[in-house]
């Protein structure tokens, strides 16, 4: 297992960002409802600026390279839970399996209920970023993103796409969900980046 908590420290000098407050708790959050989940109809796509563009099946993508992190989760909210263990495939892992152009500099995610989300490349390009099935042991639970979410701890919570299914390389930024409706584009946690 391995402890990324100490990842605060390239954005500021406190662990728990300013205007967070720190919970035990593990609140739910989402734009709707829970979608609902064929494991047997679930593809996660690969598309955009890449050279092989990728479709997996959900046990496809079980068997790919995967580690559990200790992580620490910002909600734009305003309340922060920490030392989150996390299990599932590092976002450089999918960017390798695909290849990426070099002409790509954003990134899309999207996901089961509609939802999207957009990241700068280079936020994430870093082993902290996850797709994640796995919390403290257990399969991911429904409410909180299961099977799949990504979870961005550099970054408010926002940016970690509940229930994903496909990731877009983009030569262009691409504004997501709640970026379109005024959150910020970066959302960097120490810089109180909450809207744009």
């Amino acid at each position: 297992m391995k402890d990324v908590t100490d990842l605060y420290t390239e954005f500021g000098s406190d662990r728990l960002p300013p205007g967070q407050r720190e919970t035990s708790k593990f609140p739910v959050l989402s734009k709707g409802a829970t979608p609902q989940w064929d494991p047997d109809g679930w593809e996660f796509s690969v598309t955009g600026a890449v050279e092989n563009p990728v479709t997996l099946s959900w046990e496809e993508f079980r068997e790919l390279p995967s580690e559990t992190q200790v992580q620490d989760f910002h909600c734009v909210t305003g309340w922060s839970k920490f030392d989150c263990p996390f299990t599932g495939v590092t976002f450089p892992t999918i960017a390798e399996l695909a290849g990426v152009d070099d002409d790509a500099c954003h990134v899309l995610f999207s996901a089961l209920d509609d939802y999207t989300t957009d990241l700068p490349l280079e936020d994430c390009m870093r082993e902290e970023v996850l797709f994640a099935w796995d919390f403290d042991g257990d399969p991911l639970e429904r409410e909180h993103g299961g099977p799949l979410r990504v979870v961005t701890p550099h970054r408010y919570a926002y940016k970690g796409a509940k229930w994903v299914n496909g990731v877009e390389f983009l030569t262009e930024p691409e504004l997501g969900y709640w970026e379109r409706r005024g959150y910020s584009e970066t959302a960097n946690p120490w810089r109180e980046e909450r809207y744009s």
